[in-house]
């Protein structure tokens, strides 16, 4: 990485008043006084600014219970979006992995790293999700089969993927998808005569929503949550 580019990301200076303060002797790689902006360093260097030691800022991970209400977007000029409910971290840079309605509840991922997200999302990873659906009528062994079998919805050229769907109490339902299209679980419920009241996702992959957290509440991923996405 060049040495202007290093200190505008560690600082959040603009670009042309950081190439200054290299040019201006206020900036040393391990050390030594560097007066070329274009100098490449690693980020295992030691730069300091004015002797005050530079350090790029670490991605972030994020898993949210939304609640009802809210809709998984950076801005929204009708409905209020997720990254208002970060109280304790700066929503800038942030972007969700996935969506989910603004009826629906639970499990949302935010990051700034572009390739973590992508892999979250991506279907040729085949991260498994889990929603648990109460429904107008019971779950029955017809569902059961048509969910596992594969279901064309309407204006669909393809039918979904085998999925699973397992009753619950009280016209419950556990339903298990590898994919992601629009409205998914809604739409094959109602191909199956079927009306989703109420859905919330509990998982992503291995990584299951928090049961400390509030609606609207947040916290960091541990390191082995990030690590289950890696490649």
């Amino acid at each position: 990485m060049r040495l202007d580019k290093y200190v505008s990301h560690a600082t959040t200076l603009p670009r042309d008043v950081s190439k200054r303060a290299v040019r201006n002797k206020r900036v040393t790689v391990n050390g030594e006084m560097v007066k070329s902006a274009s100098h490449h360093v690693a980020e295992t260097d030691e730069i300091c600014l004015d002797g005050q030691r530079l350090q790029l800022p670490q991605p972030r991970y994020i898993m949210l219970n939304k609640p009802e209400g809210y809709v998984c977007a950076t801005e929204d000029g009708q409905h209020p979006i997720v990254l208002d409910l970060l109280t304790e971290d700066s929503p800038e840079g942030l972007s969700v992995a996935g969506r989910l309605d603004i009826d629906t509840t639970g499990l949302v991922l935010l990051s700034d790293d572009g390739q973590w997200l992508h892999r979250v999302i991506s279907p040729r990873h085949l991260y498994s999700k889990v929603y648990y659906a109460t429904l107008h009528e019971p779950v029955n062994e017809e569902t059961i089969a048509q969910f596992e079998a594969g279901i064309m919805l309407r204006g669909e050229s393809k039918e979904t993927a085998p999925a699973k769907c397992k009753a619950m109490p009280e016209n419950g339902a556990e339903v298990i998808l590898n994919e992601g299209r629009y409205h998914q679980v809604k739409r094959m419920f109602a191909a199956c005569g079927n009306h989703v009241i109420a859905l919330h996702r509990k998982q992503i992959g291995s990584v299951v929503l928090d049961e400390q957290l509030a609606p609207g509440a947040s916290r960091s991923l541990t390191q082995e949550e990030i690590e289950s996405f890696q490649p």
